[in-house]
């Protein structure tokens, strides 16, 4: 039985995005042609520790908004500029922006009830589709996943453990995966993806339609100068004896532009080349993910998602100062923590009982921190969250002018997924009965889902490798947040209601 290896390297750092690669010596080619910068400032900490007190702020303002260039390793007909598609009208790529027309759900039915239940559970989807477009709307359905993720993924840490997690990665890397997939185990896929749901929502979609946006939304999302940096990139090894059928060879390059390179993972200079190219992709981020590989593997699928924003209110340097943390009521940290004056969007959300603050960077992308107003609250709103209750707060937040007091921090965190994602019924892809035939004949299954992400926050912004009237909630009045406890934060892509990150700090001083 032949084995396959998944990796969902998910990276809040710079990582150029790169179309389908022709060969392996082609595909390794971008590193080793690359250039040594002559000062690399991430060098310049103790112990390739990173030091953001000694990098320059040039080097901030260098990497930190997206130059009108096209970036090394992309192809000039792959950076796709859509001022000008639209300008010249015949927009190929607006299947993505329209607001079908779908049956809303009977007014008698309780949105709120116990989502178990079918009906509820479509009636919920339908309320959120209402006027919004169709990347909107798979968009909400892979923020449904990755909250049920994170909360599986909850469930096996410790409570005092800081989580982080890139949903939108992990369902590029499953959206490719079901390419390949027979029946049973594609359904299976999109059951737990959440994708079937978006396709049943209305009949102008099918399996494809799925595809299709995903294809839309990495050229809206990473091949977009906004103001920041948002990169995305697909890798895809075979083993050489294995034959991949075309079909799945030209899906993959045409929706999520990773063409198979076949390799021979008995190489060790495969690992070496391989690590090297992340590194390179992650701007020496992630330095050595691959620890090793088995020589019997069949195929390797590698994502990387890297973010890299300056919040639009910078956090003054002088005003950071250090201050205690609670931890929990028996142990506080002091960590150096930022303060700025300046009008930003709050709301309160009373049945919940946690505080909304929104963080917003250049570009229409923000970081909401949700801060329940008990360290016991945590559980409660981590069981709770959904796309549902996060545009509640959107939809109800006021403007005001706010002082904050919001923690530096640093995560790295890596996971294997494979028993999360089994407790939440995606289990054919890890055993026998999985059904791959629509990608190789060969019998293959997944040993191995590794997501791994990095974010750093500080007082530049982050480096890290409708329904609008959903039940009435009071508007804040709070002029001062002061973020010195557990807190929840989320980014989020408003263009395309793109879940990118969410996260949970409990100890701003552990990375």
């Amino acid at each position: 039985m032949w084995v396959v290896t998944v990796i969902a390297v998910s990276i809040l750092l710079v990582a150029p995005s790169l179309a389908g690669v022709k060969d392996l010596g082609s595909h390794f080619s971008f590193h080793d042609q690359s250039p040594t910068p002559k000062t690399d400032p991430r060098s310049l900490g103790q112990s390739g520790a990173l030091d953001m007190e000694k990098i320059p702020l040039e080097f901030h303002k260098e990497n930190t908004v997206t130059n009108d260039l096209t970036l090394e390793g992309f192809e000039d007909e792959d950076y796709i500029d859509f001022d000008k598609i639209l300008a010249e009208g015949g927009d190929d790529y607006s299947e993505g922006d329209e607001i079908d027309e779908i049956a809303t759900a009977a007014p008698d039915i309780d949105i709120f009830a116990e989502s178990s239940d079918p009906k509820t559970r479509r009636a919920r989807i339908l309320r959120l589709f209402h006027g919004r477009s169709r990347l909107q709307r798979i968009n909400l359905m892979n923020a449904h996943f990755g909250f049920n993720l994170y909360r599986s993924l909850r469930n096996d840490v410790n409570q005092t453990d800081n989580i982080l997690l890139a949903p939108v990665g992990i369902s590029i890397a499953m959206g490719m995966m079901s390419l390949g997939a027979g029946p049973r185990t594609h359904d299976q896929l999109y059951r737990v993806l959440r994708f079937a749901d978006f396709v049943n929502a209305s009949h102008h979609y099918d399996n494809a339609t799925v595809h299709k946006l995903f294809r839309k939304l990495t050229h809206r999302l990473f091949r977009r100068n906004f103001g920041y940096t948002l990169r995305s990139v697909n890798d895809l090894y075979v083993k050489k004896e294995v034959m991949v059928k075309p079909g799945f060879r030209a899906d993959t390059k045409a929706y999520y532009f990773a063409e198979p390179q076949s390799v021979d993972f008995k190489d060790k200079t495969f690992l070496d080349k391989a690590n090297q190219r992340i590194s390179k992709l992650t701007k020496g981020l992630i330095r050595e993910p691959l620890k090793s590989v088995d020589p019997n593997m069949v195929l390797m699928l590698l994502n990387y998602l890297y973010f890299k924003g300056t919040w639009e209110q910078k956090f003054p340097k002088e005003m950071t100062h250090y201050r205690n943390f609670r931890v929990n009521d028996k142990t506080n940290v002091r960590v150096p923590m930022m303060q700025n004056k300046g009008n930003y969007m709050a709301a309160a959300d009373h049945e919940l009982q946690c505080d909304i603050l929104q963080l917003p960077y250049a570009g229409n992308i923000s970081m909401l921190i949700t801060l329940p107003r008990k360290i016991s609250g945590m559980r409660n709103l981590e069981q709770e969250i959904s796309p549902t209750v996060v545009n509640k707060w959107l939809s109800n937040m006021n403007n005001r002018t706010r002082e904050v007091v919001f923690p530096r921090f640093q995560l790295e965190q890596s996971y294997d997924l494979i028993d999360n994602l089994k407790k939440m019924g995606l289990t054919d892809l890890f055993e026998k009965t999985g059904d791959f035939t629509d990608m190789t004949s060969e019998k293959i299954s997944i040993n191995w889902l590794k997501h791994q992400g990095t974010i750093t926050v500080n007082e530049e912004g982050t480096e890290a490798a409708a329904l609008t009237q959903v039940g009435f909630m009071p508007l804040s009045s709070q002029i001062r947040f002061v973020i010195d406890r557990p807190f929840l934060f989320l980014i989020y892509e408003h263009r395309t209601d793109c879940l990118i990150f969410i996260g949970r700090v409990v100890n701003p001083s552990k990375s």
